[in-house]
């Protein structure tokens, strides 16, 4: 697993259901099968987006990389 692979995913996979919301996630960083990532524009804050990140971005990861240990949001 490396950012560009996990940025092919994010594109793919993840972006465009969180920008028809009105946001955007930014991939900061993949160390360790850890992944960084920031939530922008209407994410940013946004009450559900704890929930988003783990049960959506952070399961949709773990079915491509199966050695991921955890999405962090920064």
């Amino acid at each position: 697993m490396d950012a560009q692979s996990v940025e092919t995913v994010l594109n793919r996979r993840i972006r465009p259901a969180i920008q028809m919301d009105g946001g955007n996630i930014e991939l900061v960083e993949v160390k360790e099968n850890t992944v960084y990532v920031r939530l922008v524009g209407a994410c940013h804050g946004c009450p559900s987006s704890m929930m988003t990140l783990k049960f959506g971005v952070e399961r949709l990861l773990r079915e491509e990389f199966p050695e991921l240990t955890e999405v962090v949001t920064v």
